[in-house]
């Protein structure tokens, strides 16, 4: 089996922005199998853990509060890409709802409604013809 790469959270590394996870057994297997590689874009875009809530808010990815943390997003999102592209990865298993990872991702109203759309990282990804599932 090809290695993919998979959210970190979903991994059981407490890297969400409240510090939890979002432990997976599926995944966890997959990672324990060597098959997998868990990754943040977020905190490799350099934001900590815990930390505030994002959202996508038209084309900036701002902080309940308003700090836009938009660089944080692209710098993740393009460090994933470039690791997928050097390991020749073609396959992502992904959180879904985050702002960098979901297929489904919040509104920017920070009220809870979901929206059809990628987050930074997932869209990114695909835009490069890397597949990628949600959990």
């Amino acid at each position: 089996m090809d290695k993919i790469v998979v959210s970190s959270c979903l991994a059981g590394i407490k890297c969400r922005y409240d510090g939890t996870c979002k432990k997976d057994e599926y995944v966890s297997s997959l990672v324990e199998k060597g098959i997998a590689v868990p990754m943040c874009p977020e905190v490799l875009g350099g934001l900590s853990t815990p930390r505030e809530p994002s959202e996508i808010v038209g084309d900036k990815v701002l902080t309940k509060s308003g700090r836009d943390v938009t660089k944080n997003y692209y710098d993740g999102a393009n460090m994933v890409l470039d690791y997928c592209k050097k390991h020749n990865i073609k396959k992502v298993i992904f959180k879904d709802k985050s702002p960098s990872c979901g297929k489904c991702i919040y509104d920017g109203t920070f009220s809870g409604k979901l929206i059809n759309k990628p987050g930074i990282t997932t869209a990114l990804l695909l835009e490069n013809n890397i597949k990628v599932e949600v959990r």
